[in-house]
């Protein structure tokens, strides 16, 4: 009973963070999963299906608050549930140590670009729709990801949406987690194949679920009042740090070079959200000008 409360806190503040982050709870859940004694097949499928009502929950949020693209939602939902399906179906024979460096690199290379650019005040030009030519593509190889890493989802589609730059971040975060139904759905259909009901920890997945149940709407809120450029900082410091910190365990690296490094991203993320709140005031002091200038003319 107390590894299932605990669990169901986890599930909380896993669904806090990929609901007002756009990416969290599967890495999160299935990391504490593995460790718990599950097998990743069967840890990613557990997460998986957990992640169905949290998905439904988190995308009704965000829908109602207007945090999603549904354009965006129609041409990602369809190619991620594909290779969400064929990641699950292939877990158990298919390794994915050798394309962890790369895809992580990748990673950590987009959330430095996220970082900077929410940094500089870049803002993101929106005359142009995100076409079915960028999303396609980007939906399979995220959902495939998904299912085989046990998370990934939101890591891989977040930062690509963020770093293209034609989408708000708060509409990025509703689409990427209002599409991610789909890719659960599809990988816990592929799951349900390959293990079979009993390869899969139900009461581990309900307990997950049962906290992502109550954070998903405090999520949604979350995201829709936090400013623009602090929510990419916070995501951008995010994937940075998580994407590094994979890097540094697949190459054995030292301690000390490790604690380094995780204080230099610590140090960079939390001057960039200084630099973010400061020019949050500036713009509302600018407002609260506005209007008076308008009187006085």
């Amino acid at each position: 009973m107390r590894k299932l409360i605990v669990l169901a806190l986890v599930g909380l503040v896993a669904q806090l963070v990929d609901g007002s982050l756009g990416m969290g709870y599967g890495v999160t859940s299935t990391t504490l999963l593995v460790v718990a004694g599950l097998t990743p097949a069967a840890a990613s499928a557990s997460v998986h299906f957990s992640e169905l009502g949290t998905n439904i929950a988190s995308g009704v949020a965000h829908w109602r608050l207007r945090n999603v693209d549904w354009r965006v939602v129609a041409r990602i939902a369809g190619p991620g549930a594909v290779g969400s399906f064929l990641g699950a179906t292939l877990l158990s024979s298919l390794s994915t140590d050798a394309a962890a460096p790369l895809m992580s690199t990748l990673l950590a290379v987009l959330g430095l670009y996220v970082l900077v650019r929410f940094v500089l005040g870049r803002r993101p030009g929106f005359r142009r729709q995100l076409t079915a030519r960028f999303l396609a593509p980007l939906g399979l190889v995220a959902g495939f990801v998904d299912a085989t890493g046990g998370g990934g989802w939101g890591p891989v589609a977040t930062p690509a949406l963020l770093a293209d730059g034609r989408l708000e971040p708060r509409k990025v975060i509703g689409s990427v987690d209002t599409s991610e139904f789909a890719v659960s759905a599809a990988a816990s259909l592929g799951f349900l194949i390959g293990l079979g009901a009993g390869g899969i920890s139900w009461s581990f997945a309900l307990a997950l679920l049962a906290g992502g149940l109550v954070a998903a709407p405090l999520a949604a809120y979350l995201v829709r009042v936090a400013p623009a450029h602090v929510l990419g900082i916070v995501v951008g410091g995010m994937i940075l740090a998580t994407n590094t910190r994979v890097l540094l365990k697949t190459f054995d690296t030292a301690t000390p070079v490790r604690l380094l490094a995780y204080g230099l991203i610590l140090a960079l993320t939390v001057v960039a959200l200084s630099l973010g709140v400061a020019r949050t005031r500036r713009q509302a002091a600018q407002q609260a000008e506005s209007p008076a200038e308008l009187v006085s003319a």
